[in-house]
Protein backbone atom coordinates (compact mmCIF):
# COMPACT_ATOMS: atom_id res chain seq x y z
CA UNK A 1 0.00 0.00 0.00
CA UNK A 2 1.22 3.40 -0.91
CA UNK A 3 -0.04 6.65 0.72
CA UNK A 4 0.51 10.06 -0.05
CA UNK A 5 -0.37 13.49 2.25
CA UNK A 6 -2.66 16.00 -0.12
CA UNK A 7 -3.72 19.23 1.62
CA UNK A 8 -6.67 19.66 -1.16
CA UNK A 9 -9.64 20.58 0.73
CA UNK A 10 -12.31 18.17 0.03
CA UNK A 11 -15.97 18.42 2.20
CA UNK A 12 -15.90 14.34 2.41
CA UNK A 13 -12.75 14.00 3.26
CA UNK A 14 -13.03 16.49 6.28
CA UNK A 15 -16.26 14.54 6.82
CA UNK A 16 -14.68 11.58 7.35
CA UNK A 17 -11.70 12.78 9.73
CA UNK A 18 -14.61 14.27 12.04
CA UNK A 19 -16.79 10.94 11.70
CA UNK A 20 -13.91 9.04 12.42
CA UNK A 21 -12.93 11.12 15.65
CA UNK A 22 -15.96 10.97 17.12
CA UNK A 23 -16.51 7.21 16.76
CA UNK A 24 -13.00 6.77 18.42
CA UNK A 25 -14.12 9.61 21.04
CA UNK A 26 -17.66 7.49 21.32
CA UNK A 27 -15.52 4.23 22.40
CA UNK A 28 -14.41 6.29 25.70
CA UNK A 29 -17.17 8.20 27.09
CA UNK A 30 -19.75 6.70 29.64
CA UNK A 31 -23.39 5.33 27.86
CA UNK A 32 -25.25 8.15 29.08
CA UNK A 33 -23.41 11.08 27.00
CA UNK A 34 -23.34 9.31 23.88
CA UNK A 35 -25.68 11.47 21.21
CA UNK A 36 -25.13 14.55 23.32
CA UNK A 37 -24.75 16.61 20.78
CA UNK A 38 -26.78 19.79 19.78
CA UNK A 39 -25.71 23.56 17.63
CA UNK A 40 -26.80 26.32 20.26
CA UNK A 41 -27.24 29.91 18.11
CA UNK A 42 -28.41 33.19 19.38
CA UNK A 43 -28.71 36.04 17.88
CA UNK A 44 -29.60 39.70 19.08
CA UNK A 45 -32.11 41.42 16.42
CA UNK A 46 -33.06 44.88 15.81
CA UNK A 47 -36.50 45.84 15.32
CA UNK A 48 -36.41 45.35 11.62
CA UNK A 49 -34.73 42.12 11.75
CA UNK A 50 -30.90 42.98 11.50
CA UNK A 51 -28.83 40.88 13.59
CA UNK A 52 -26.83 42.93 16.09
CA UNK A 53 -24.81 40.15 17.99
CA UNK A 54 -25.38 36.66 19.22
CA UNK A 55 -23.60 33.95 20.30
CA UNK A 56 -22.73 30.21 18.17
CA UNK A 57 -22.43 27.35 20.41
CA UNK A 58 -22.94 24.13 20.52
CA UNK A 59 -23.45 21.25 23.73
CA UNK A 60 -21.30 18.51 23.79
CA UNK A 61 -21.21 15.45 26.00
CA UNK A 62 -21.57 17.20 29.32
CA UNK A 63 -20.40 20.50 28.13
CA UNK A 64 -21.00 23.83 25.94
CA UNK A 65 -18.50 25.07 24.24
CA UNK A 66 -18.51 29.19 22.89
CA UNK A 67 -17.31 29.22 19.21
CA UNK A 68 -18.18 32.80 18.62
CA UNK A 69 -19.52 35.64 20.87
CA UNK A 70 -20.16 39.51 19.13
CA UNK A 71 -21.91 42.68 20.00
CA UNK A 72 -22.04 44.99 17.05
CA UNK A 73 -19.61 47.86 18.39
CA UNK A 74 -22.88 50.55 18.90
CA UNK A 75 -24.80 48.55 21.02
CA UNK A 76 -21.86 47.15 23.24
CA UNK A 77 -22.04 47.84 27.06
CA UNK A 78 -25.10 48.13 26.70
CA UNK A 79 -25.97 44.59 29.02
CA UNK A 80 -26.76 42.71 25.67
CA UNK A 81 -23.67 40.70 26.10
CA UNK A 82 -24.57 39.81 29.01
CA UNK A 83 -28.12 38.79 28.52
CA UNK A 84 -27.32 36.93 25.67
CA UNK A 85 -24.72 34.66 27.93
CA UNK A 86 -26.98 34.35 30.65
CA UNK A 87 -29.65 32.58 28.22
CA UNK A 88 -26.98 30.89 26.92
CA UNK A 89 -26.28 29.37 30.53
CA UNK A 90 -29.78 28.81 31.33
CA UNK A 91 -29.35 26.05 28.39
CA UNK A 92 -26.71 24.40 29.30
CA UNK A 93 -28.44 24.19 33.04
CA UNK A 94 -31.62 22.73 31.23
CA UNK A 95 -29.53 20.71 29.00
CA UNK A 96 -27.49 19.05 32.21
CA UNK A 97 -24.20 20.33 30.91
CA UNK A 98 -21.62 20.96 33.76
CA UNK A 99 -19.58 23.49 32.41
CA UNK A 100 -19.34 26.34 29.83
CA UNK A 101 -15.86 26.75 28.13
CA UNK A 102 -14.76 29.46 26.25
CA UNK A 103 -11.50 30.92 24.81
CA UNK A 104 -10.82 34.46 23.76
CA UNK A 105 -7.69 37.08 22.50
CA UNK A 106 -6.42 39.79 25.03
CA UNK A 107 -7.75 42.33 23.12
CA UNK A 108 -11.15 40.79 22.96
CA UNK A 109 -13.48 39.72 25.99
CA UNK A 110 -10.73 38.65 28.35
CA UNK A 111 -12.78 40.91 31.38
CA UNK A 112 -16.38 40.51 29.97
CA UNK A 113 -16.49 36.78 31.05
CA UNK A 114 -14.60 36.89 34.12
CA UNK A 115 -16.95 39.90 35.28
CA UNK A 116 -19.75 36.67 34.56
CA UNK A 117 -17.66 34.17 36.51
CA UNK A 118 -15.38 32.64 33.69
CA UNK A 119 -12.05 31.60 35.32
CA UNK A 120 -8.55 31.40 33.47
CA UNK A 121 -7.43 27.29 33.33
CA UNK A 122 -4.84 28.15 30.58
CA UNK A 123 -3.14 31.01 28.69
CA UNK A 124 -0.59 30.99 25.55
CA UNK A 125 1.68 33.79 25.42
CA UNK A 126 2.98 35.21 22.38
CA UNK A 127 -0.37 35.31 20.36
CA UNK A 128 0.40 37.28 16.99
CA UNK A 129 3.35 38.22 18.45
CA UNK A 130 2.10 40.71 21.02
CA UNK A 131 -1.12 38.75 22.66
CA UNK A 132 -2.83 36.49 24.97
CA UNK A 133 -4.65 33.61 24.12
CA UNK A 134 -7.35 32.88 27.25
CA UNK A 135 -9.10 30.06 28.00
CA UNK A 136 -12.16 30.14 30.37
CA UNK A 137 -14.22 28.26 31.79
CA UNK A 138 -17.27 28.30 33.81
CA UNK A 139 -18.93 25.41 36.38
CA UNK A 140 -22.28 25.34 36.07
CA UNK A 141 -23.04 22.99 39.07
CA UNK A 142 -22.35 25.71 41.38
CA UNK A 143 -24.44 28.39 40.04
Amino acid sequence: MSLRITKELNIQDKQYINDELYRFNLKHFPQDLRGRYKEICLFLKDDKGHVRGGILSEICWNWLEIHAFIIDSGVRKSGYGTKLLLELENIAIEKDCDFIKVDTLSFQALEFYKKNGYQVYGCIDNVGREFKHYYLKKDLKEI
